[in-house]
């Protein structure tokens, strides 16, 4: 099997220090939010307006070793900080964390697709289709509900479908949505929305790095083609925005590629799926929901199979080692019976569960390796405080 470099894949994040669950935090902070007053552990500006900009993908190792195609983001560098996105590196989860300033054991949005116990369903926590009221699901205040309750105008600019979505709703909910479809577009909405009201918090989302890294894979000329016109639209919105106004950029998690023969297919290997009920997670965080008693000989049987390609962690070790920080209670049942975090460039398929728009992806994340796990946060300061 796969060798197991040293990837870090054995650490779990330290919800103590600064994370993606800071970010929001921290700025809110900056912006006089007495319910976040002392939480700012980036040294940001002070200010009565901010732009934050959170582009999905785009994790800060592959930012800087392709920094050829950002000039913009890469003099900002020098004063950027590294901090890890949370467990799993996927979108889902990486919103919640950033929307609720909380790690995933206690916003719950604890992976991609992960059982509903109420109803022994998987969710999809991105697509949320049939799922349960976002509200129930993660009950806690956002920081963008705070913000708001502080006088401060909120308002979040992204594609039209997320505006009322599941996971819009669980995570991100509080102020006003401006829909744009173009980088151009939510640009021009976002200066509006910072130019509106003397204190502002401006949300802009951009998802094409991830998509692009998805199909073409992350160290493709695509990739950095669409790189180079995000830094172009970051460089156009620094200088659009009032002068008294910061913007601070951040990723959701990186990616790595795997090359399809460093994957292996579970359509092809039952045994593997034997006393396995529900098949969660993704490719490269696999969540195993398995049937009563079933957890010591699945693990077995995927520890022998797998070696040190995969590290698996059953639901208590998740839980008492860190992965998710302190769990909130009902989130518990959420995690797999089993999960399996694969390491180095090796991910695990199931061609007949898994969508085919899934197990073609070329760049993959939600494993634990650097590349996947550290995300940027760089702040553009004002031009006059």
């Amino acid at each position: 099997m796969a060798d197991a470099p040293d990837d870090g894949a054995l650490r779990p994040p330290d919800w103590s220090a600064g994370t993606l669950a800071s970010v929001l935090p921290s700025v809110a902070d900056r912006l006089g939010v007495q319910r976040y007053a002392g939480r700012d552990v980036f040294a940001l500006p002070a200010v009565q307006r901010t732009v934050v900009v959170l582009v999905d993908g785009l994790g800060y190792d592959l930012l800087r070793q392709r920094s050829g195609h950002a000039p913009f983001l890469r003099s900002l560098l020098g004063t950027a900080s590294r901090v890890p996105c949370g467990f799993p590196t996927t979108t889902a989860t990486s919103m919640g964390t950033f929307g609720t300033g909380l790690p995933p054991g206690a916003h719950g949005l604890v992976g991609m697709q992960v059982l509903d116990p109420s109803t022994d369903r998987l969710l999809n926590e991105l697509s949320w289709e049939d799922g349960p009221d976002a509200r129930a699901w993660q009950p806690n205040e956002t920081v963008f509900e705070a913000a708001e309750n502080a006088g401060v105008s909120v308002t979040m600019v992204g594609p039209h479908y997320f505006d009322g979505s599941g996971l819009t709703t669980a995570a991100l909910r509080g102020g006003r949505f401006r829909a744009g479809r173009t980088l151009d577009d939510r640009v021009e909405a976002a200066v509006a929305a910072v130019r509106a009201t003397p204190r502002s918090l401006v949300y802009l989302y951009w998802g094409d790095v991830d998509k692009v890294g998805h199909v073409h894979g992350c160290q493709s000329w695509q990739w950095g083609e669409e790189v180079e016109a995000v830094d172009g639209a970051l460089r156009q919105l620094a200088a659009r925005v009032p002068d008294d106004t910061s913007i601070v950029v951040t990723a959701d998690h990186g990616m790595t590629d795997v090359p399809f023969e460093r994957r292996v297919d579970l359509a092809d290997e039952p045994a593997l799926m034997a006393g396995v009920r529900h098949l969660g997670g993704e490719p490269r965080n696999l969540q195993l929901y398995t049937e009563p008693g079933a957890v010591s000989d699945v693990a077995s049987t995927w520890g022998a199979r797998f070696g040190d390609a995969v590290r698996l962690l059953t639901r208590e070790q998740v839980i008492e080692e860190g992965w998710i920080g302190a769990v909130r209670p009902g989130v518990e049942a959420r995690v797999g019976d089993l999960v399996v975090v694969t390491r180095g460039s090796f991910a695990v398929v199931h061609s007949g569960l898994m969508r085919p728009q899934v197990v073609a992806l070329l760049g993959l994340h939600g494993s634990t390796s650097e590349a996947e796990l550290a995300v940027p946060v760089i702040v553009v300061p004002p031009r006059r405080g």
